[in-house]
């Protein structure tokens, strides 16, 4: 469900090629490119020139993964970062602290999500 109207997205927008990044990984602050914290499996670092930040992206792989509380995941994911490697239709999605947050998202096939652009958000993503 959309998390501004309740409504489910649409047609996707994107296909990405995704990468995974976790706190502790070199070069990786606990701040995001806007210089909001950032939050596990909710950040996501993308091309700017593709994707505007402060999007709000719903990506169908990831409904029903595991979060960091437990909860299943909604899908939903905040462009608020962006990385040197991230070029084109390339995404990369923050998934907490050490390499062992990365475990739920490794049956994703990575070379493909389907990514929906679903809204803009105001100043921090929400946590």
């Amino acid at each position: 469900m959309n998390a501004l109207t309740g409504a489910v997205p649409g047609s996707a927008d994107y296909r990405l090629k995704a990468t995974l990044y976790h706190a502790g990984a070199k070069g990786v602050g606990a701040l995001d490119s806007l210089g909001c914290k950032v939050v596990a499996m909710r950040t996501a670092a993308i091309d700017k020139s593709l994707i505007p930040r402060r999007t709000i992206l719903f990506i169908k792989e990831t409904v029903g993964l595991s979060m960091p509380d437990g909860s299943a995941h909604d899908g939903y994911w905040y462009a608020s970062d962006v990385g040197g490697a991230i070029k084109g239709q390339r995404i990369d999605l923050f998934t907490g602290s050490g390499s062992g947050s990365m475990k739920p998202l490794r049956p994703l096939n990575l070379a493909h999500l389907t990514v929906t652009k679903a809204g803009q958000f105001k100043g921090c993503p929400p946590r």
